[in-house]
């Protein structure tokens, strides 16, 4: 399976007042890394109708560590979970890889997405060509389905 991968910067803005990433900011990340997935990593495929409108109907949050303000970006990882006739499932996570492979997961979560015609003001169906592009990063597998967040009793 392929995953988008996205360098997201921090900024010092980012930050609350118990020095870490406020949990909205989290949610900013997950639009930059979806709109380079399904805006310009899309149009580079040839399938750059998601530009053109676009919706999102849910949002699904687990928030597995506090993430603080430095200088290196954040990796976050995209990928498709499902893909059905008019609304798309995409999966992230937030974290770090260390030089040795190991990893910090900050953050996992979903997204649904539906591709909305803005001329005609409704959703719209998927099309064959996003289809075959969306269905090179799909994984039915969602990330973290089977973990609970640092510091909850299972």
């Amino acid at each position: 399976m392929a995953r988008h991968i996205y360098a997201c910067p921090l900024r010092w803005s980012d930050m609350d007042a118990f020095g870490h990433v406020n949990n909205v900011v989290f949610l900013r990340y997950l639009e930059e890394a979806r709109i380079d997935f399904m805006f310009t990593r899309a149009a580079e495929a040839g399938a750059g109708e998601f530009a053109g409108g676009s919706v999102v109907a849910r949002h699904e949050i687990d928030y597995k560590r506090p993430l603080v303000h430095r200088p290196e970006p954040v990796t976050i990882e995209t990928w498709v979970t499902k893909i059905g006739g008019a609304s798309l499932t995409v999966s992230y996570e937030i974290k770090d890889v260390a030089a040795d492979g190991t990893e910090t997961v900050y953050v996992t979560a979903s997204t649904v997405v539906v591709p909305y015609n803005l001329a005609e003001a409704r959703p719209r169906r998927i099309s064959p060509v996003e289809r075959e592009f969306l269905s090179r990063f799909m994984d039915e597998q969602p990330v973290g389905a089977d973990e609970q967040p640092a510091g909850c009793a299972a």
